[in-house]
């Protein structure tokens, strides 16, 4: 190739990237208020964002690619743990993160601080950001997932969790609600015992807990649960 080729070659191959850098960019832009749900952004979300800044809640927790990385990324958090969950660790982080070795401090956040960094963290969390954090992806774990409930098709656990319409406020896989958290993220963070103890009185672990109390199964039926939702969790690293 002669040093003329080579440089038509080189201004080519760059202007080209380069045009096309830009048009991916301005396609970008032109969709945020789309990606975004912008027609959800009102004055709560604005206040809980701002909440969220004066508390320096980024000085630990990433959000959206900014912050610290000592606690977990909060993009998907409001998928990832439910309403009820966040507002536990905003009132009372040392109940939360008792038996964790991250630590929470207190904020004495307000109600109303408290009500508008949760709506703030649900907005967030439906922002179209083509899955990303990866690890709070639920098709990053969805094949594990369907060969659990394959295997487990006919296990009673499996029974009981369709019996007791836990799907009704928990995701598992790609059905249930997501007032709750995922079985599967429950099944990352807590063994089988804590989630069988969990289930006889949720207000004694997490108190405030949305969660009623399942007293009317035996202990062995609840236990059967904490293990199936447990393995649900080894698939993704186990409790943690």
């Amino acid at each position: 190739m002669s040093v003329k080729a080579a440089k038509w070659v080189f201004w080519l191959g760059t202007l080209s990237s380069l045009v096309l850098f830009l048009v991916l960019t301005v396609d970008t832009h032109s969709q945020f208020a789309v990606l975004t749900h912008t027609d959800k952004l009102d004055d709560t979300v604005v206040a809980g964002k701002r909440a969220f800044q004066n508390h320096n809640c980024n000085d630990c927790h990433t959000i959206l690619g900014f912050g610290g990385y000592y606690a977990p990324d909060l993009t998907r958090a409001y998928s990832r743990l439910g309403e009820d969950s966040i507002r536990r660790r905003l009132e009372h982080p040392e109940v939360a993160f008792a038996d964790s070795y991250r630590k929470m401090p207190r904020q004495n956040l307000t109600k109303p601080e408290i009500d508008t960094i949760t709506a703030y963290l649900q907005w967030v969390s439906n922002i179209e950001n083509h899955d990303w954090p990866p690890q709070d992806s639920s098709t990053r774990w969805r094949r594990s997932t369907e060969r659990m409930l394959a295997a487990a098709a006919l296990s009673p656990a499996a029974a009981l969790v369709e019996q007791e319409s836990c799907l009704n406020c928990h995701a598992l896989g790609d059905r249930g609600e997501k007032k709750g958290p995922r079985l599967e993220y429950i099944g990352t963070r807590h063994n089988a015992a804590w989630i069988a103890d969990y289930l006889a009185d949720p207000q004694k672990l997490a108190p405030g807990a949305e969660m009623p109390d399942y007293q009317h199964l035996s202990a062995g039926q609840r236990e059967m649960i904490g293990e199936f939702i447990a393995a649900l969790g080894a698939a993704r690293g186990g409790a943690r």
